[in-house]
């Protein structure tokens, strides 16, 4: 007899079976060790919680808590009208010193479509607030930023729709944008709303400039982990560690999803 094989994807399942461990009070989660720059990405919720508080305070603290050099931040902005920022971006340059990607024609944003780009050190070049077709009101920011430790790295921060065929279409416009400008190691982040792995995922598009995509890491929702919409994918074989969630006490609660995180370490592309 044949044995049932597994409904769930090894990753989903590995996070179910690792709750337990996540859960003990006496772990927690640390910036890795290892040589590189550290990326994230993190759907903020417009700083309301599973707890259903608007903290964006608390927010700041998983920020805090991640220590990126450089984070993708979704839903930072309110979501109408002038679209005003939610954070104390000041303070959280001084306790951090992450500084946001400037964007243009936004007097009250923090970023493009809700979504920032915030690093600690380098200089950011050829910034483009690129929109996102579909329904809803969806953006990407591209910025290319030359690291302290040597080399260029392109970012795009992204959040699709809630629709299948728009997250098809948005997949296309960024794979478009990539073509075009194909030389420069490339980080695709965000909260891309895609639940749907294998054949049937709007993702797939992304694979004629990725290649094979990485495996998918569970990040919704933020109590119990089953549905992997955040992700961290690159252009570059081998220039991105295992992409991991950010998963404390902290950001389980700060909202509904957790943050996403990796090392990138250009010296592959370098050699």
């Amino acid at each position: 007899m044949q044995a049932k094989k597994d409904s769930l994807p090894s990753s989903i399942l590995a996070s179910i079976r690792n709750r337990k461990k996540r859960l003990d009070p006496a772990y927690t989660e640390s910036r890795p060790h290892s040589a590189g720059t550290l990326i994230a990405s993190y759907n903020v919720h417009k700083c309301v919680g599973t707890d259903r508080r608007f903290d964006p305070e608390r927010t700041s603290r998983v920020i805090h808590e991640i220590g990126a050099d450089v984070i993708a931040l979704q839903e930072a902005d309110t979501r109408f009208g002038e679209r005003t920022g939610i954070l104390d971006l000041g303070r959280l340059e001084r306790e951090t010193g992450l500084i946001p990607v400037p964007v243009a024609g936004m007097a009250k944003a923090h970023g493009w479509h809700g979504n920032v780009v915030l690093f600690k050190k380098g200089l950011v070049h050829d910034v483009h607030q690129v929109k996102l077709p579909g329904l809803e009101p969806r953006g990407a920011l591209v910025a290319e930023i030359e690291l302290e430790e040597g080399g260029v790295l392109r970012i795009i921060a992204a959040h699709f729709g809630l629709l299948r065929h728009n997250r098809a279409q948005q997949a296309r416009t960024l794979v478009e944008l990539i073509n075009d400008r194909h030389e420069m190691p490339t980080i695709l982040l965000g909260d891309l709303n895609e639940w749907r792995l294998g054949d049937s995922s709007s993702l797939n598009t992304f694979q004629s400039a990725f290649g094979p995509l990485p495996p998918a890491v569970p990040s919704f929702p933020a109590g119990l982990p089953l549905l992997a919409l955040d992700r961290i994918i690159a252009n570059r074989k081998g220039i991105i560690s295992e992409v991991a969630a950010h998963d404390t006490p902290l950001a389980r609660i700060a909202s509904d999803h957790l943050p996403i995180k990796a090392l990138v370490d250009l010296k592959p592309v370098a050699g």
